[in-house]
């Protein structure tokens, strides 16, 4: 039974980037057959977890985008697959852009003309490999209330021009409002963690008494997540940072930073989850900057950096976004009914902030003085100092909507949330979700919105004879185990034989795997239709799609696989933002 939906957002729109996987090489090496959005997790395809969170999020306007060549898969599972058959109506739609290649940047996939067709309001933008047990409905109402602004969830719909789209899509940029929220989450000392995942540097301040959504004391619950708010200043991954700082030789800050913010919070275990909540004119900056091609260190990174240092939202053309040459005039030269919105104070009419004039982007307006100068004087600064222009005045100065950060609680108890791009994360969030109580113990109301309908959806198939921790297993239908076999804290696919006297520990077998006789696997994650040879003893291995390993094989540490179709090396960040780019830089010629 599929998931209640609350009411959608209206007009909120969700894309889903499905790239080709290049770090799940050994089971995506042929993406226009088995693309990386279709890799089970947990006996679900990957794909099914962000749809998933979108619906009981409410939104139900979703788009899948790949490349063409994987289009016809992912169109065939979201018809035939019965997770993802089992989700509320209506169904995903695919956009398959035909300049989009298996190496394209995810800023660079914002600025080709079908997606941004495509875009028509309010969005946010998710990977395909995204596992989220954070409410979705309270990031989306955080970002609601604390960047949201009159009629600007609607844009572009049932617009009668593209004018009027922009104008509609225009709401509250001049006041600060309708910034963007990003999503960060620790990857050190949780269960799921694996050795050398991916981690990214972000910097953020807290936001002022009058920005600050009233939320006081902090309790558990959706209310947590706008009183965990802050500012993003700086985003990159920790490689770019290690680069530049070697030939730099050291981490120079601006002085702009220091004077506009006396407090930064810098962080580097965290990871960026590549969850956007995105107003309808980012699409717009992102199709400006021809330059970009990261969302996370391009898009993201300079306009958080646009927020305190002087200029750069010029260089990135964001007042032409904001304030267009032809703003509120009409062709009789007078001004339009539409613009009534943009002459209104929305700040002012918030009832979350106390209607403070907002910040601007010259670093002009100093706080804690003895403070700051204290900080900026025990940190490098590089040698160009951002001085704000004398020119500048009241009138033609350019305020930056902010693009906040919510930093997820480290706990352990904290609710999951995990990019799952690499073969040791697959394992380990497999297993972890395979630990959860099914439906049939705990019951719909109290289970786990990842959880199965029962841990073992065959039992028939199991022998008597055999060991099987239900606590921590996780057998889909149709599963044969024979006797004297033993599993533990695994996932098994469909249709998928264990012959008599196997032992399975932390292994993830995918839909139709056949386990011979008296092996011993740990650690294995065994791809589609492949066999392991009779007393064959693997450890921590990879065995790809259909592959055979002969009988008697011990390996340890191995990928068993026919060919490589795709290399690991070339660009950081893929279509499905599964690395980030590196680009070098705190200046950005424009």
């Amino acid at each position: 039974m599929p998931h209640s939906v609350p009411v959608p957002p209206t007009g909120f729109q969700a894309l889903i980037l499905c790239g080709p996987g290049v770090s799940l090489n050994t089971f995506t090496s042929n993406p226009e057959e088995f693309p990386k959005a279709l890799v089970p997790i947990a006996n679900r395809p990957m794909v099914w977890y962000p749809l998933d969170w979108c619906y009981r999020m409410g939104i139900i306007n979703i788009t899948l985008i790949t490349p063409p060549t994987s289009r016809a898969p992912l169109e065939a599972a979201l018809s035939q697959n019965p997770h993802l058959t089992s989700l509320p109506a209506p169904s995903p739609s695919v956009l398959a852009p035909a300049d989009l290649t298996f190496t394209t940047g995810t800023a660079e996939l914002l600025r080709l003309p079908e997606v941004q067709a495509c875009i028509k309001s309010d969005f946010v933008v998710l990977p395909c490999d995204l596992i989220c047990d954070i409410p979705g409905e309270s990031l989306l109402e955080a970002w609601m209330v604390t960047e949201g602004a009159l009629g600007g969830s609607t844009a572009g719909s049932g617009a009668r021009n593209a004018r009027e789209a922009k104008l509609v899509g225009m709401a509250g940029e001049k006041s600060g409002r309708r910034g963007g929220l990003g999503i960060w989450y620790q990857t050190k000392d949780r269960e799921e963690s694996v050795k050398g995942e991916v981690t990214d540097f972000v910097a953020t301040a807290p936001l002022e008494e009058d920005e600050a959504p009233v939320v006081c004391p902090p309790t558990d619950g959706p209310v947590s997540i706008r009183y965990g708010l802050s500012k993003l200043v700086l985003a990159m991954p920790m490689d770019s940072l290690k680069e530049r700082m070697e030939e730099q030789k050291g981490f120079l800050v601006r002085h702009s930073l220091m004077r506009k913010h006396a407090r930064v919070k810098m962080l580097n275990t965290y990871r960026d989850a590549h969850i956007y909540l995105f107003p309808y004119w980012a699409k717009e900056m992102a199709s400006r900057n021809e330059k970009f091609e990261s969302i996370s260190e391009d898009l993201i990174g300079w306009w958080a950096k646009a927020g305190w240092q002087a200029g750069l939202g010029d260089k990135l053309g964001l007042r032409e976004v904001f304030k267009p040459k032809d703003e509120g005039v009409g062709e009789s030269g007078s001004h339009d009914g539409d613009t009534l919105e943009e002459e209104i104070d929305l700040q002012g009419m918030s009832t979350t902030k106390t209607g403070a004039a907002p910040s601007t982007a010259d670093g002009t307006t100093v706080h804690h003085e003895p403070h700051e100068h204290r900080f900026a004087s025990r940190v490098n600064t590089s040698t160009t100092l951002d001085a704000a222009p004398e020119s500048i005045t009241e009138s033609n100065k350019l305020t930056i909507p902010p693009i906040l950060a919510y930093v997820h609680p480290s706990q352990p108890s904290a609710p999951l949330i995990r990019r799952v791009d690499s073969s040791a994360l697959l394992l380990s969030v497999s297993l972890r979700l395979a630990k959860l109580e099914s439906i049939e113990e705990v019951g719909r109301t109290a289970a786990s919105p990842f959880a199965h309908a029962q841990k073992i959806a065959y039992p028939a198939g199991v022998a008597q004879r055999c060991t099987v921790t239900k606590n921590d297993c996780l057998l889909a239908e149709n599963v044969t185990v024979e006797e004297k076999c033993v599993i533990k804290e695994s996932v098994v696919g469909a249709n998928c034989h264990i012959a008599s006297g196997a032992r399975l520990t932390r292994c993830l077998l995918m839909d139709g795997a056949v386990v011979g006789e008296r092996c011993q696997l740990t650690g294995c994650i065994i791809g589609r239709r492949s066999k392991i040879g009779r007393e064959s003893v693997l450890k921590d291995c990879e065995v790809q799609d259909g592959n055979v390993v002969p009988d008697e094989t011990d390996a340890k540490n191995e990928k068993f696989m026919v060919f490589e179709g795709l290399e690991e090396d070339g660009d950081d960040e893929d279509m499905d933002a599964g690395e980030d780019f590196e680009e070098g830089g705190d200046e950005m010629e424009l």
